[in-house]
């Protein structure tokens, strides 16, 4: 009890204490605690911002081409029967491997030239389907696709040091 009256009177302000400033006094609030926390929580958000990464670019970088051809190489034991309602996702997959093989062969270092056959094939392919990748639509060029498929395997093969 004695060592509660001694605290008590501790922390009691006298009126000499309340004339001199306190160093740890906190600052008076100059607003609502509510409009505090939006501001605290504007504060962090601006902070954040200034230390955030910039931006990626909305497109990713086109896969190198050996990648690119591996992926498409997956694909070589792989079939469909058009019409019979297996191909969705095998035309879907082959067109796709090849856009993103035409995409790195073009972004390569040594540039498109170095790649023209398999570029050139790819185009005439590209040309046939149109902007229309629907699994009807890519059925009726289904050897189209799997024969680019099979050239560029073989192009590739036969040039192994283009793409390593």
């Amino acid at each position: 009890m004695l060592a509660a009256a001694a605290l008590a009177s501790c922390t009691q302000d006298t009126p000499q204490d309340a004339a001199s400033p306190r160093p740890s006094a906190p600052a008076a609030p100059s607003a609502a605690p509510v409009d505090n926390a939006d501001q605290a929580e504007q504060a962090e958000s601006e902070a954040s911002e200034a230390t955030e990464e910039p931006a990626l670019p909305a497109e990713p970088a086109p896969e190198a081409v050996r990648d690119a051809f591996a992926t498409l190489q997956a694909t070589l034991n792989d079939t469909c029967t058009p019409g019979a309602g297996d191909c969705a996702y095998f035309l879907g997959r082959v067109t796709r491997e090849l856009t993103e093989l035409d995409e790195a062969m073009r972004a390569d270092p040594k540039g498109p030239g170095h790649f023209k056959q398999p570029l050139a094939d790819m185009k005439a392919l590209f040309a046939k389907l149109g902007t229309d990748r629907s699994t009807p639509h890519l059925e009726k060029p289904f050897t189209a696709i799997v024969g680019t498929r099979d050239g560029i395997n073989t192009w590739m093969q036969d040039h192994p040091d283009d793409y390593r």
